[in-house]
């Protein structure tokens, strides 16, 4: 499994799939490349979401809640964060006053769709047979 992101509009859709090929199973490099994608989608952009391996309730790493808070300072507002494992979804948004306070719930994608979600595992290779 190899960590990857989908950029999400704000209709829900994917505008950008992101897999560099420096990505690792635990980390997704930082690239200029990524930033001009945001950039150019700034006006349609819900957020980014973005797989971690293994089963269970996905947590943000410091390092993710470092770059959530990057992001958003320099595109001037805030975004939702949507980290998957193989059977959990979870979306972030900044709570405050701290600049690090992410505070996240639980998505059911039977009742709050993430039409992303099938394709963000298929590039994560996830196991979608074992795991739909």
């Amino acid at each position: 499994m190899m960590e990857a992101a989908v950029v999400v509009g704000l209709d829900g859709s994917p505008l950008h799939w992101h897999s560099p090929p420096d990505r690792t199973s635990v980390a997704i490099p930082d690239s200029a490349a990524f930033w001009n994608v945001l950039w150019e989608h700034r006006d349609n952009l819900a957020g980014v979401a973005h797989s971690h391996p293994g089963s269970g309730l996905p947590t943000p790493s410091h390092e993710d809640e470092t770059t959530f808070s990057a992001i958003e300072a320099a595109l001037g507002r805030r975004l939702s964060w949507w980290i998957t494992s193989t059977d959990r979804v979870i979306v972030l948004r900044w709570k405050g006053p701290a600049p690090l306070l992410y505070r996240g719930r639980e998505v059911d994608p039977a009742s709050e769709p993430c039409i992303w979600l099938e394709g963000l595992r298929t590039l994560s290779s996830y196991d979608l047979q074992a795991n739909p």
